[in-house]
């Protein structure tokens, strides 16, 4: 299989899919003012082709902030593409198409991913998809576009999970996800007084949550936004650790970016040596992969800032280059499989 990767800092969607050619399945990644648009423009550009697309900044060896960003698949895959909508209520309810899609393209673990772009509601999403994935454990890639949006097949949809289902006909796939955090410390923390349904984390281990974070690391309030880059929290899944970014102080309460629930038990985290945590998965690919055709990834918004900060983003997208033909978009949230991350990277690699 192929990779194209086509942008227009511009926004000009004909610029951006300049020389793409029998596409098998297309992602698109717009700017909020142009999405509507482009997603009409693609439809009648690529008609018939599978098409998935949400609002979000998009990258190769540059990233695109506000034109608009084109990948495309082709020459070897088999491609389906949908959407659940109600995802705030009820997904399940349209859960037929995904096995319908799942049976048609006859998709399979080492052959097959599922890439989902989401408008909210994240965690109820992943478990519905991965009822129906679970059975021909088929791994799952995505993330969550920006103003609640997202489009499938030439039409935008609102409180939705527009998915692509993608077999590779010539080689193996593979899902990996990257975390760039480490334990700080001992700290262990029990959560209560938690909002589900707002991502709110009242307190730790019983004293407030805000205080808590003040406390351990000596910033002010205002500093707190800014510090979940350096220090987030991780809520623990067995050995593996799944990174809680803090969205804004509520009183005394931290709203976060996922889900926290009363007595989940969650670790601080601290920055560990990036640049290394890079070298070490592009290292890991290539020895699983000494053949790849293509890398698609998902950045946290976070990890893009923090990455910003420290004059580092270019060198990452040169380095990640190194692997071959690689592009992705720019989430507010990462998906692995049935988890929920934030701060972190995922990506599929295709043999």
């Amino acid at each position: 299989m192929r990779q194209f990767f086509g942008m227009s800092q511009r926004g000009n969607l004909a610029e951006a899919v300049s020389g793409l050619g029998n596409p098998q399945l297309i992602m698109l990644f717009s700017n909020g003012e142009q999405f509507e648009t482009h997603v009409n423009e693609l439809e009648k550009l690529f008609p018939q082709v599978p098409s998935i697309g949400c609002i979000g900044m998009s990258y190769d060896t540059k990233v695109v902030e506000k034109g608009v960003g084109i990948v495309a698949f082709y020459d070897g895959v088999s491609a389906a593409a949908n959407v659940l909508e109600q995802v705030s209520v009820m997904p399940v309810k349209y859960i037929k198409r995904l096995e319908n899609d799942v049976s048609r393209i006859n998709g399979q673990q080492n052959d097959t991913i599922c890439i989902d772009l989401c408008a909210g509601n994240d965690a109820c999403v992943l478990t519905t998809i991965h009822s129906v994935l679970k059975h021909r454990n088929i791994s799952l890639v995505g993330g969550t576009g920006d103003a609640g949006k997202v489009s499938a097949n030439g039409k935008v949809y609102e409180d939705a999970v527009a998915y692509a289902l993608v077999k590779n006909q010539n080689g193996r796939v593979k899902a990996y996800k990257e975390n760039i955090y480490r334990q700080m410390g001992d700290y262990r923390f029990i959560a209560s007084r938690t909002d589900k349904a707002n991502y709110v984390m009242g307190a730790l281990n019983g004293q407030s949550a805000k205080q808590v974070y003040q406390d351990i690391l000596h910033v002010t309030e205002q500093e707190i936004k800014t510090q979940t880059f350096k220090n987030p929290f991780g809520k623990l899944n067995g050995d593996d650790v799944c990174i809680v970014s803090i969205k804004e102080v509520e009183g005394d309460a931290l709203t976060c970016f996922r889900q926290i629930n009363d007595s989940d038990v969650l670790a601080l985290l601290e920055l560990g040596d990036y640049k290394e945590t890079v070298k070490n998965t592009i290292r890991n690919i290539k020895q699983e992969f000494p053949h790849i055709s293509a890398v698609f990834s998902v950045n946290c918004l976070f990890r893009y800032l923090l990455f910003n900060q420290n004059h580092y983003m270019q060198e990452y997208l040169e380095d990640m280059n190194m692997l071959g033909n690689h592009a992705g978009f720019v989430g507010y949230g990462e998906h692995y499989n049935n988890r929920f991350v934030n701060q972190s990277m995922t990506c599929v690699v295709f043999e």
